[in-house]
């Protein structure tokens, strides 16, 4: 019996503008001008990351969620939430 396909995803680079993530063979930056509520999170809660579904991005340590789409384009989600200590 085949065992479940899963897809592949790290935390590559983390530093004071953002992080890097690998999703399978596609890089993308997280700056944390545009997504604050990793800004205070530590690398094993930034590394501690689910992809339950293509466009779906979960991290349970901090109960985040995020769309793959608004860190790929996002000017195209304009409405987010706003950190305390930005």
């Amino acid at each position: 019996m085949l065992g479940t396909p899963t897809s592949e995803i790290e935390v590559s680079l983390a530093s004071n503008k953002g992080f890097w993530l690998l999703l399978g063979e596609e890089e993308l930056f997280v700056p944390y001008a545009e997504f604050p509520w990793f800004k205070k999170a530590t690398i094993e809660e930034i590394s501690s990351i689910e992809w339950p579904t293509p466009d779906h991005l979960y991290w349970p340590m901090i109960d985040v969620d995020l769309s793959v789409e608004s860190i790929r384009n996002p000017a195209k989600f304009p409405l987010r939430a706003v950190s305390e200590s930005t």
